[in-house]
């Protein structure tokens, strides 16, 4: 009779633990789901192989969760855009169907990332005012970077110098602020509107090189090119004190000379 008893006794714990058990289960699963949303998607309504041109007959609807699919399904109100589109991949019967697996003609991009050139980069830097010239660049304009820097002088670590040098030459200007090459500006043919940073297309390497110049004490600079001018000039020096004092007169006699070759000619035909 007490065996009898305790094995009774077995079979209720058992009955109570599997009772207590699907109860937690329950209610776990009442929480992951909690919130969650279902929205209607299109899915295929049977196998479709890849290069499927889709049909009205070979798509179906389906409820899921949309956590468990994300934003890259196409919904119920999408089922014009679909049709006559070509499969890229197999999709099973059933099975919601996604943007990546439809070959869907790519939307106009807008914005500043379109326009950058296959492994360049695009960077900003805080230059404005006098340092843009006189805030008269603009986008699709081509400069030179200088930058002034105070560095430990080399003959002497005790003391500091300045040092102005041009770190990147012929640079294409993406952006002004927030005016961006190639998009109409709602304010052209009005007052200039001044802008705080320039946006350059650059390597990453010379991404690099222009963080780095703008964290250090210095002060960056842009000189503004003729649309034309492609010329890069090899070896520029660094200028500093020793360089001006070296220097400074042969530079104003080569000024001379290219005023003199850049001026025209005068006329035979022009009176003595």
């Amino acid at each position: 009779m007490k065996n009898k008893l305790v094995l009774i006794i077995a079979v209720l714990v058992g009955i109570l633990a599997f009772w207590l058990s699907a109860r937690y289960l329950h209610n776990e699963r009442e929480e992951l789901y909690k919130g969650a949303v279902k929205v209607q998607v299109i899915a295929a309504a049977r196998d479709l192989p890849a290069m499927t041109v889709i049909k009205s007959e070979d798509l179906g609807m389906r409820m899921v969760y949309k956590n468990a699919v994300g934003e890259n399904v196409f919904l119920a109100e999408d089922f014009q855009k679909i049709k006559g589109k070509r499969l890229k991949y197999p999709v099973r019967k059933g099975s919601p169907i996604m943007w990546s697996q439809v070959d869907m003609p790519r939307e106009q991009q807008s914005g500043l990332a379109p326009i950058i050139k296959t492994r360049n980069r695009a960077i900003s830097i805080a230059i404005s005012g006098a340092a843009a010239v006189s805030g008269l660049v603009r986008p699709n304009d081509h400069v030179d970077v200088l930058g002034t820097f105070t560095f430990p002088s080399p003959t002497n670590p005790q003391q500091l110098e300045s040092v102005t040098l041009t770190l990147m030459q012929n640079v294409t200007i993406l952006a002004t602020g927030t005016q961006i090459a190639g998009v109409e500006d709602p304010q052209a043919g009005r007052a200039q509107q001044g802008f705080s940073s320039v946006t350059f297309e650059v390597s990453p390497e010379e991404a690099e090189l222009l963080v780095f110049a703008q964290q250090t004490r210095g002060q960056l600079y842009l000189t503004l090119r003729n649309p034309d001018d492609i010329y890069s000039k090899e070896n520029l020096p660094s200028v500093n004190f020793d360089y001006l004092e070296a220097e400074l007169q042969r530079i104003h006699e080569t000024r001379q000379l290219n005023i003199r070759r850049d001026a025209p000619m005068e006329s035979q035909f022009d009176a003595p």
